[in-house]
């Protein structure tokens, strides 16, 4: 069940990814979010579930959440939570700074895509118990960003 439900989540998340993305390459003056709205994070466990999912689960989330951290954390000092745009902050949308951010998106994507094949053919080869220390950690730090957001 619990395989079935990671599964459909990591579905959903690539649907909207991919329905955002669309959305936004039909209309390129519509602002792009600093951080991508597929950077959250639904459901955080606890030591006790997470020590009773297997290894392969564990990657999975481990995966998932370093890829919200590294969506996230370089922009903190703009945004704390997906959805932000250049002109909600008083940034000009010109094509300067579009560009930018189109560039930081693109340099972004290339980093997660190199370290996620890199994590998949190494994880594995980890101590399941330090699998569930870092979720734990990583967990920690974005409930840390939501602390931040409402100071």
């Amino acid at each position: 069940m619990k395989g079935k439900f990671i599964f459909f989540s990591i579905f959903m998340l690539a649907f909207s990814t991919t329905v955002t993305v669309k959305a936004q390459a039909k209309n390129p003056n519509m602002p792009k979010s600093i951080i991508s709205t597929s950077a959250s994070i639904r459901t955080f466990y606890d030591d006790k579930t997470l020590r009773a999912m297997s290894k392969g689960e564990l990657v999975e989330l481990y995966i998932e959440r370093m890829k919200v951290i590294v969506r996230t954390l370089p922009n903190i000092a703009l945004a704390t939570k997906p959805g932000v745009t250049l002109v909600d902050l008083g940034i000009p949308n010109d094509d300067v700074n579009k560009k930018a951010l189109d560039l930081e998106t693109e340099a972004t994507n290339v980093y997660l895509d190199v370290t996620v094949d890199f994590l998949r053919k190494m994880l594995p080869y980890s101590d399941k118990g330090q699998l569930v220390t870092m979720v734990l950690f990583y967990e920690q730090t974005l409930k840390s960003l939501h602390e931040v957001e409402h100071q």
